[in-house]
């Protein structure tokens, strides 16, 4: 590649879901209230949980981080977003681009590690129903969350930092409605094969060690359930897990969703709207799913709310 391809990056252009103008307006109102009940949803989970003395238990404990982190992860993606969209301007700046992608990498690689270790959770719930108020203490609480934490943070990094090497062509445009690790690998123009291979294994092995914690937990919870002896304990058992399951389900279906699309499809526009259901539907859904299949979480939403509820009555009347 000859040296006058090269330029100095300053920012970025971000074509979105759509370039079409008459789209905009359309995805702009789809869009924001759907980042609203987001929050809104994912902020009313951890009130519930802080409020309330009986879900001040393990279990809970990591159901509001995990909240937290949907508010994070989302928050990293579609305001800039939305924003473009109003002013009618697609560009994000280097260092913007560059902050996005570490945010993104290190709230989406949290909430993957959450996921396991909210399996381990109700494995040993399940599984050791006698110890597991001396298995799942407050300390290996805190010290799984740390560990979650730091490992994010530092595949975040270290994949954020070897972008940083990385030279681009005169050619800086996004076809995705964020700053994507891989979107912004395919743009330089100097060698990319140790970015590559720091992708695929790196994230590869994060993901994969997580999924099998998940597989293998869930395992010997269904085989504990089936050896319960009556219909009422199983239900009781599987019930305790099923909202986590939901939101398993969601979170990796969604995210193998995007990579079968990226690998079977040349369609830029496909892989962006793809990436809208890892980025953007699980962290919307999460809170539905636990208040919906969560009787303790149900209860602490309605105690959360009385006051509310009470107030406006006595307005109205």
């Amino acid at each position: 590649m000859e040296s006058e391809n090269h330029t100095k990056v300053e920012e970025f252009l971000l074509l979105g879901l759509s370039e079409d103008p008459d789209l905009q307006p359309v995805l702009f109102i789809l869009f924001l209230p759907m980042y609203l009940v987001t929050v809104l949803g994912n902020l009313l989970i951890i009130l519930a949980v802080s409020s309330d003395s009986h879900l001040h238990t393990p279990m809970y404990f990591f159901l509001s981080n995990l909240s937290f982190t949907d508010i994070c992860f989302t928050s990293t993606t579609v305001p800039k977003m939305l924003v473009n969209i109003q002013r009618q301007c697609k560009t994000i700046s280097y260092k913007g681009c560059l902050t996005q992608v570490c945010f993104v990498l290190a709230f989406g690689g949290l909430e993957n590690f959450l996921l396991a270790t909210m399996a381990y959770d109700r494995y040993v719930a399940i599984c050791n129903p006698l110890r597991y108020t001396v298995i799942v203490n407050p300390h290996l609480c805190v010290l799984l969350m740390v560990l979650s934490l730091s490992a994010s943070i530092v595949d975040a990094l270290l994949h954020t930092l070897m972008v940083l090497r990385l030279s681009f062509c005169t050619d800086l445009t996004i076809p995705h409605f964020f700053c994507e690790l891989a979107q912004v690998i395919k743009l330089a123009c100097s060698d990319t094969f140790i970015n590559n291979i720091l992708v695929y294994i790196v994230t590869g092995i994060l993901g994969i060690v997580s999924l099998i914690c998940i597989i293998f937990s869930y395992i010997k919870i269904f085989s504990s359930i089936l050896r319960m002896p009556s219909a009422r304990a199983k239900y009781k058992a599987f019930s305790t897990c099923g909202s986590h399951l939901s939101v398993v389900s969601l979170f990796y279906g969604t995210v193998f969703g995007v990579y079968a699309t990226s690998e079977w499809t040349d369609s830029s526009s496909n892989s962006a709207i793809a990436s809208v259901m890892y980025c953007v539907v699980p962290s919307m859904m999460n809170p539905f799913l636990y208040s919906l299949r969560n009787r303790d979480v149900k209860e602490a939403l309605k105690k959360l709310m009385r006051p509310y509820v009470s107030l406006r009555s006595s307005h109205v009347l």
